[in-house]
């Protein structure tokens, strides 16, 4: 990894059609394996934690994703490798805690 400066980035992930938890692992186990490529090529990027989205029959529809990255580019570089869709990408902001904080 280079010395640049990694960025907070919140990458809304919204599936065309849901999914099984089983189906959700292995794409997590792909964007791992991205995670090592796109390294590889020199770019600064790490995954900090992924939330999960669920409908009422608990397929999962979509993730929120926490990644620091060195530019928006190398989210979708890592997308990309993965085959995982970007359906948004937002720069994170300081978290709010709630009130039983």
């Amino acid at each position: 990894m280079n010395d640049r400066e990694l960025t907070d980035y919140l990458i809304f992930r919204e599936l065309d059609s849901p999914v099984s938890h089983a189906e959700r692992e292995r794409a997590s186990e792909r964007s791992i394996q991205a995670l090592e490529t796109v390294r590889a090529s020199g770019t600064g990027i790490d995954w900090v934690q992924s939330e999960i989205l669920t409908n009422e029959d608990d397929m999962v529809t979509g993730t929120l994703c926490h990644f620091r990255a060195e530019t928006e580019d190398a989210l979708y570089e890592h997308a990309d490798c993965a085959g995982i869709p970007v359906s948004r990408i937002f720069r994170r902001g300081p978290p709010v805690d709630g009130p039983d904080q």
